[in-house]
């Protein structure tokens, strides 16, 4: 009886000693292949970003800077070489006629060398249930191909209406990713609506 158990005990030092080595042992194994060289995927991040935008109040304005802060983006303000008028009916009024007539402002200054970017968010107030005639002449005088687009909006109220579908047809043959709307504030977009709209976007 005494030497069975000591035979047992015997057999169990053996055993508790393979389990306290085996950690080592499994440590000291070479990683396989794909275990030392993790495949790396590009992310929204890692693409230079450029967010151009039209404000008329200062509510998109507003929207634009909070999106280039979120994403390490460059803001350029695209502005009219004639500027809107101030009187807000008077500026209801001549937006409706440019739409109506499908009217593409001059605009000022140089615009932006869009070919050094990989994403280019564009916005714009909603007028009239579209967006700014200015955002025509800034599609139309700059090459987006190979780039992907991104609309955002701030309205009074009326949601996004036509903005994204009107920008989508003047933009074919561009990759367009989903666009958002926003309450126009001077404090700009709800963090929380920003970013959640943000990270489906891949920021």
């Amino acid at each position: 009886m005494k030497r069975t158990m000591m035979i047992l005990t015997f057999v169990g030092m053996v055993a508790c000693a393979a389990c306290a080595k085996a950690p080592a042992e499994q440590a000291q194994q070479p990683a396989s292949p794909a275990q030392s060289q993790p495949q790396k995927q590009e992310s929204s991040m890692s693409k230079k970003v450029l967010v151009a935008y039209f404000s008329q109040s200062g509510n998109t304005a507003a929207v634009a800077r909070q999106i280039a802060q979120k994403t390490g983006g460059d803001l350029y303000r695209i502005e009219t070489q004639t500027p809107y008028p101030s009187d807000y009916g008077t500026l209801l009024d001549q937006a409706k006629q440019e739409i109506r007539s499908g009217a593409k402002p001059a605009l000022k200054g140089n615009l932006p060398p869009v070919q050094d970017y990989d994403v280019i968010f564009i916005g714009s107030p909603n007028w009239w249930g579209t967006h700014a005639p200015a955002l025509s002449s800034f599609v139309a005088q700059s090459n987006l191909q190979g780039k992907t687009v991104v609309p955002f909006f701030t309205h009074g109220g009326g949601g996004m209406q036509n903005c994204e579908r009107d920008l989508k047809k003047q933009l074919s043959g561009v990759t367009v990713a989903q666009g958002a709307a926003f309450p126009g504030r001077a404090s700009g977009a709800s963090e929380s609506a920003l970013e959640e709209w943000l990270a489906k976007l891949g920021f």
